[in-house]
């Protein structure tokens, strides 16, 4: 596996399958993005993080390019940290590992090239099974917001996790 930056004409389609249904979506970004998500709404939304917050969207690739990851990765230079942002796997690569790699190869990326001390990311509690993968990685719950964002009839919780440089 590998990670490039993302490019809207190769690689947009691929996102776009990725996020096809609503409770993934708002997973997946907080509906920060209206769904469905088009290629003007991403890229909109891409754009106004890379100004505001120095966000850069990545695609995990295959060896041979095809895309199976997409994440957005920022640095504080204030205090010297790196965020993972808009974290999402080929639907039909998860539970095999490819999330795992790709955060791997994002944190050697934060930790080698862009030289921060730590990584953060957020992720809702209800989103189990991508918690425990982070957890897997070496990230630990650093804090708790309870009831933070509402999803139909639901109150989800924000998990605020760290992987401190060894």
């Amino acid at each position: 596996m590998r990670i490039r930056p993302y490019i809207e004409s190769k690689d947009y389609e691929y996102v776009e399958k990725w996020i096809d249904d609503e409770k993934i979506h708002a997973l997946w970004c907080a509906n920060l993005i209206p769904y469905p998500v088009t290629r003007e709404n991403l890229h909109v939304f891409l754009e106004r993080n890379a100004i505001e917050w120095t966000d850069s969207a990545y695609v995990a690739t295959e060896t041979d390019g095809s895309p199976v990851g997409f994440f957005c990765y920022s640095i504080n230079v204030d205090d010297d940290t790196g965020f993972l942002k808009f974290i999402i796997v080929d639907p039909k690569k998860r539970g095999t590992g490819y999330g795992k790699e790709m955060l791997k190869l994002a944190i050697q990326y934060a930790f080698e090239i862009t030289d921060v001390k730590s990584v953060h990311l957020n992720v809702f509690r209800e989103n189990r099974i991508a918690k425990h993968c982070y957890e897997k990685i070496g990230f630990v719950e650093e804090s708790m917001t309870e009831n933070v964002f509402s999803y139909k009839n639901e109150l989800w919780s924000r998990c605020h996790m760290v992987i401190p440089k060894r």
